[in-house]
């Protein structure tokens, strides 16, 4: 069973935000660096960011650099993705990934990743 669940996702206009969370279940998540990836139709899954809570670094591709947010919610025990300025390429399904430990540089690369939700399906369009 897997230890992360997506939430969040939705059709949205061109222009608009979405807010999606990863519940990390029974995940110590100071010890865990969590990434976004996203799989559009007939393209390869891809990195979208990154948050490692050691020293909270994150880390962004360049598509998504200064529109979406990655951040930690303490409360909830999640990992969040905000996603400002929407484009249509944006449209695809959203997967958060865990693995323990830190992860700079190579964080992009699904390989390093244990641990998978299921995905949540973010459309773009007018």
């Amino acid at each position: 069973q897997s230890q992360l669940e997506e939430s969040g996702g939705g059709l949205v206009q061109p222009g608009g935000s979405l807010r999606l969370s990863c519940a990390t279940h029974g995940l110590f998540l100071d010890a865990y660096t969590i990434a976004w990836f996203r799989q559009a139709p007939g393209k390869e899954r891809e990195g979208v960011a990154s948050y490692t809570s050691s020293g909270e670094f994150t880390n962004y591709a360049e598509s998504v650099k200064g529109r979406f947010t990655v951040s930690r919610d303490y409360a909830r025990n999640t990992v969040d993705l905000q996603m400002n300025s929407l484009k249509p390429e944006d449209t695809a399904v959203y997967f958060c990934a865990a693995i323990a430990g830190s992860v700079g540089s190579g964080w992009e690369f699904e390989e390093l990743y244990h641990n998978w939700g299921q995905g949540t399906q973010v459309t773009v369009s007018s």
